[in-house]
């Protein structure tokens, strides 16, 4: 049953409202601003039989430290454990999305070239639209071939608003 415990709180910073939710072994989910809970609990849902949704504020605090000073500008990378799970495509995707320095794009072209399935752009792009770590695994930094803005779970404006807030950063191109 210990396994089925998502642990959850509500960081709200810059007047958003982001749900967190941890495993025992680490984050594993970030939702979108003022998404609302269902977004945690529909994910969690699809990832655990019978989960079981533990509010501990206390808990998560550093998660929710570490979260708010990227916000505001004062960190640029995470230090805390993560939990995920997905296919074995999938964690090869997030892998490189974590790879991809702050304040920096790439596309998605970019994202299969490094994991050298150059041929697989679309299954990139659906992996990266699983991401349940906002953020943490920056899925935001992923632009399209052209240089527009493209789907993101967050929504749009999320998306735009967190390329600004990093813009002031390294500008060079993911390799």
């Amino acid at each position: 049953m210990d396994d089925q415990i998502v642990y959850w709180r509500t960081l709200i910073c810059r007047g958003w409202q982001i749900h967190i939710g941890a495993t025992a072994r680490g984050l594993c989910f970030t939702g979108g601003w003022n998404q609302g809970f269902e977004d945690l609990a529909a994910w969690a849902e699809k990832r655990f039989t019978q989960p079981v949704f533990i509010r501990d504020d206390k808990g998560l605090a550093e998660y929710a430290e570490q979260l708010q000073a990227y916000l505001n500008g004062k960190r640029t990378h995470f230090s805390f454990p993560v939990d995920l799970a997905g296919t074995p495509f999938q964690l090869a995707v997030w892998k490189a999305l974590s790879e991809i320095p702050y304040g920096s794009t790439c596309s998605y072209s970019d994202i299969a070239e490094h994991i050298e399935k150059q041929a697989a752009v679309r299954a990139v792009g659906a992996a990266i639209g699983a991401n349940p770590l906002l953020m943490v695994v920056p899925c935001h930094r992923v632009i399209g071939k052209s240089g527009q803005l493209t789907g993101y779970r967050g929504g749009l404006d999320m998306k735009k608003e967190l390329m600004m807030m990093e813009s002031g950063g390294v500008t060079a191109q993911f390799n």
